[in-house]
C-alpha cells in the first residue's frame, strides 16, 4: 500500500486553512502537515478550546484530508540559537518575541515547543516536526580559531535546553522530528550522530528527513536514511538543483533564494537532483510507512501549478517493497 502524500502548509500560511484545504484536495493531496503559524494550527487556541481542535478536523474532513503531523519550525529555531536578532523577530509572534531579550525569547519559545507536544496529543497526531536552532552554527568555518571544546560546549548547551522539552514529549507520547538543515544543531550525518549522542539517543527525538538540504551539501540523501533507520519519524519531499559552473558558489554568495547567480536553489520536486527512486528504496528498507509530505519551494514556478504537479509526481514514484524474491518462480517445486 502506498504512503499518503501530504502538503506542508508552511509556505501557504498567507491563505486561510479553509481555502488551502480546498485547494490541496483539488491538487490531489491526501492530507496536510499543518504549520503552527498563520491560522493553520494555533497552539494556544488548541490547548484552550476543544472546539478549536475540532474545527481543524472539520475543515480537513470536509475536504477528504488527513493529518499526521504538526510543525513548529519557526519557534523551534529560536530555542537554542546563539544569536537572537531581528531575523528571529520577523518569524515570531509579538507574545514570543516580547522585549527581545535573547534569553527571554529562548525560554518563551522553549515553553511554546513544549505546548506543541501537548497540542499534538490533544489533536491526535504523533509527530511534531521542527527546527532546534544551534549554539554552534556561527562557528561552522572554524575561523576565527575555534576549538573542539567550544563545539562540545555548544552541543551540551543544546542538550541542556532541549532535554526538558523532550521530557514533555515523553510525557505526552509524542515524537519531535528535527528537520536536519543548515543553521540547525544537526545538518548532515556526522552532526546528526553527535546530536543523538548528546541526547543519549532518547526515543522522543528523531528526524524529519528532507533530502533537499543534503543535495546541495553534495552527499547522498539515501545514506542519511540508511544511517538512522530507527530515527526517521517523518519525511518531506523537497528538491534542490546544484549549478556549479566555475562561477557560482556552493555557499550561496549572500544572494536570496531563487537568484540565478546562486550555486544551488530549491526547486519543485522532480526538477532538481533528487533521486526519488533511491529515496523510496531506502525508505522501504527501513519500513517507513508514514506520509510523504511535499514541502513546496520554487521561486521560479507558479506554486499552484507546482504543487499540483508535485502531488502526481510523488504518487507516481512511490512504490512498496516486494514481498517475494524476483527469481522465486524459477525455483524447483
Amino acid at each position: 500500500m502506498k504512503r499518503p502524500v501530504t502538503l506542508f502548509t508552511g509556505q501557504w500560511a498567507d491563505l486561510p486553512l479553509e481555502t488551502l484545504a480546498e485547494k490541496a484536495a483539488s491538487f490531489g493531496y491526501d492530507g496536510l502537515e499543518l504549520a503552527c503559524w498563520g491560522d493553520h494550527f494555533e497552539i494556544d487556541k488548541a490547548l484552550e478550546d476543544d472546539a478549536y481542535v475540532q474545527s481543524r478536523w472539520d475543515i480537513l474532513e470536509k475536504n477528504g484530508l488527513k493529518c499526521y503531523a504538526i510543525s513548529t519550525h519557526l519557534v523551534g529555531q529560536c530555542v537554542s540559537d546563539a544569536i537572537i536578532d531581528e531575523r528571529h523577530k520577523d518569524i515570531l509572534s509579538d507574545k514570543l518575541w516580547g522585549d527581545g531579550d535573547p534569553e527571554g525569547v529562548r525560554q518563551r519559545c522553549a515553553q511554546d515547543v513544549m505546548n506543541a507536544a501537548r497540542a499534538a496529543k490533544k489533536f491526535g497526531v504523533p509527530v511534531v516536526n521542527g527546527f532546534t536552532g544551534s549554539p554552534v552554527w556561527h562557528m561552522l568555518y572554524r575561523f576565527p580559531p575555534t576549538t573542539d571544546a567550544m563545539i562540545e560546549a555548544g552541543y551540551q548547551e543544546f542538550a541542556d535546553r532541549w532535554n526538558p522539552i523532550l521530557d514533555v514529549f515523553d510525557e505526552e507520547g509524542i515524537k519531535f522530528a528535527l528537520e536536519c538543515h543548515p543553521a540547525e544543531i544537526a545538518y548532515d550525518i556526522y552532526t546528526a550522530e553527535k546530536t543523538l549522542e548528546v541526547l543519549n539517543h532518547r526515543e522522543a527525538f528523531g528526524f524529519n528527513f528532507d533530502p533537499s538540504h543534503f543535495i546541495h551539501q553534495l552527499f547522498d540523501p539515501a545514506k542519511f536514511i540508511d544511517a538512522f533507520p530507527e530515527k526517521i519519524y517523518h519525511v518531506h519531499v523537497k528538491d534542490s538543483k546544484v549549478r556549479l559552473d566555475s562561477t557560482r558558489s556552493i555557499l550561496g554568495s549572500h544572494l536570496n533564494f531563487g537568484d540565478n547567480r546562486r550555486g544551488w536553489n530549491f526547486v519543485s520536486p522532480g526538477h532538481g537532483d533528487l533521486n526519488i527512486d533511491e529515496m523510496i528504496r531506502a525508505l522501504n528498507r527501513i519500513g517507513y510507512a508514514g506520509p510523504l509530505s511535499v514541502e513546496w519551494e520554487d521561486s521560479g514556478m507558479d506554486r499552484e501549478y507546482g504543487a499540483t504537479e508535485s502531488a502526481a509526481w510523488v504518487k507516481k514514484n512511490d512504490f512498496a517493497a516486494s514481498d517475494v524474491a524476483f527469481d522465486a518462480a524459477f525455483a524447483d517445486d
